[in-house]
């Protein structure tokens, strides 16, 4: 069985959406339990000069269909809007996005990985492949902004673990 640039990045990205979207249910449970409102959870930091949950979420669905949807239009830039206020539409947000990456075909998705793609920021542009792009900068800022989704959830005294994390492990099955 080969192992194709799409097998490196998709099933990822499914895996851990999955996973922050069962997060964000248990922590508007956790709300729910305690007596606080989303608003508590949506706007927590780790710290004061790192940016709430709510951006952290946002930015796994950038950093997953976004990136590859600017790795297939040529640039990517981070998405300025503001995210969701409330679980129901950060959800939402998340389950859009694995919507999207179930839907992209193989073969076009591997046709990505020479394609020139670059980040502008204002000023600063960074140039790639589309390859180099996906992995060695929307991947690891995925699972920078998934980490920190979790980490400000822990934070909160939301009862999650590493499994919680983790979501579905893709596990061998039959013979």
């Amino acid at each position: 069985m080969s192992f194709s640039f799409y097998d490196a990045v998709v099933p990822t990205n499914l895996q851990i959406l999955a996973a922050v979207d069962a997060l964000m249910g248990k922590a508007a449970a956790f709300c729910t339990e305690q007596g606080r409102t989303e608003a508590d959870l949506i706007d927590a930091r780790l710290a004061p000069d790192m940016l709430p949950l709510g951006y952290q979420v946002k930015s796994c669905v950038a950093h997953s269909i976004g990136g590859i949807d600017g790795a297939k239009a040529g640039n990517f830039s981070p998405d300025m809007t503001p995210w969701p206020t409330d679980f129901a539409s950060l959800r939402a947000d998340l389950q859009s996005a694995a919507t999207s990456l179930k839907s992209i075909d193989r073969e076009a998705f591997d046709s990505l990985a020479g394609c020139d793609t670059q980040f502008s920021f204002g000023e600063m542009v960074m140039p790639f492949t589309g390859a180099n792009f996906l992995l060695s900068f929307s991947q690891p800022n995925f699972f920078f902004h998934a980490t920190t989704a979790y980490a400000i959830l822990r934070a909160q005294g939301v009862k999650v673990g590493k499994l919680d994390f983790i979501g579905m492990p893709r596990i061998k099955t039959g013979g």
